[in-house]
């Protein structure tokens, strides 16, 4: 496109002519700004899942069961609030019981922020990339901050209490077996709560996207999970 004088060729050798200067310095600056916009590197979109959806609800009602549906039949991932609770009360050398749960789970949301644990969760499913489901959410601060990272839908699940007890019995775990009245006692304690940072199971189940009832059969309840799940394709 253009030439040098030869004399110009050697290193270091300075110019003598203005003209020749300011020629090299506009072709230089041309071709910089062409190498900026065809060579610029594009920004990264940041990773974020496909879907999240959380599963908050009373004890014992089924929270689970819809978690079975949409591992098996949706192939999404499963985040549990639970195991990771479980993970923290073992390395403190606390004994695995709903009192330590609440208790950890309030203190790591006090000292955060209260939507800690499910950002812990919801960082681990944007490194998967996945459809995912989070189980479960109980105070107002984790769906505020789930519905601020966006694509996230909130359901809930109920049920008699005697239907619940019984089924949450059934499981056996270290913090289902308890009499009924201590079964009713936690989950009154988990209901309403003024503190951002504690249990808050009423509320949240009011901010729920999709409610459920499962006093019926499994299918019963997962045609109505299936049904709700149509309306997100």
């Amino acid at each position: 496109f253009f030439s040098v004088p030869e004399n110009h060729m050697t290193h270091g050798t300075s110019f003598d002519n203005p003209k020749d200067l300011i020629c090299t310095l506009a072709i230089g600056a041309s071709f910089f700004l062409l190498y900026t916009r065809l060579c610029k590197p594009k920004a990264c979109k940041p990773k974020v899942c496909q879907r999240v959806l959380g599963i908050t609800g009373t004890l014992g009602a089924g929270k689970g069961t819809i978690v079975d549906l949409l591992t098996k039949e949706e192939g999404y991932l499963h985040y549990s609030v639970r195991s990771y609770l479980i993970e923290c009360i073992e390395k403190q050398g606390l004994p695995v019981n709903r009192d330590s749960m609440t208790k950890v789970a309030n203190e790591l949301r006090a000292a955060n922020s209260p939507s800690f644990i499910v950002e812990q969760l919801h960082n681990k499913a944007v490194v998967d990339g996945k459809d995912c489901i989070i189980e479960s959410i109980r105070t107002i601060g984790e769906v505020t901050a789930l519905r601020q990272l966006g694509n996230f839908k909130l359901l809930a699940v109920d049920a008699d209490p005697k239907t619940r007890y019984d089924r949450a019995f059934a499981r056996a775990s270290e913090t289902d077996s308890v009499s009924f009245e201590t079964f009713i006692a936690n989950e009154q304690r988990e209901m309403d709560n003024d503190d951002p940072n504690k249990q808050n199971l009423g509320k949240c189940m009011a901010m729920a996207d999709f409610k459920f009832n499962n006093d019926g059969t499994q299918e019963e309840l997962y045609k109505q999970v299936r049904d709700a799940l149509s309306t997100l394709k």
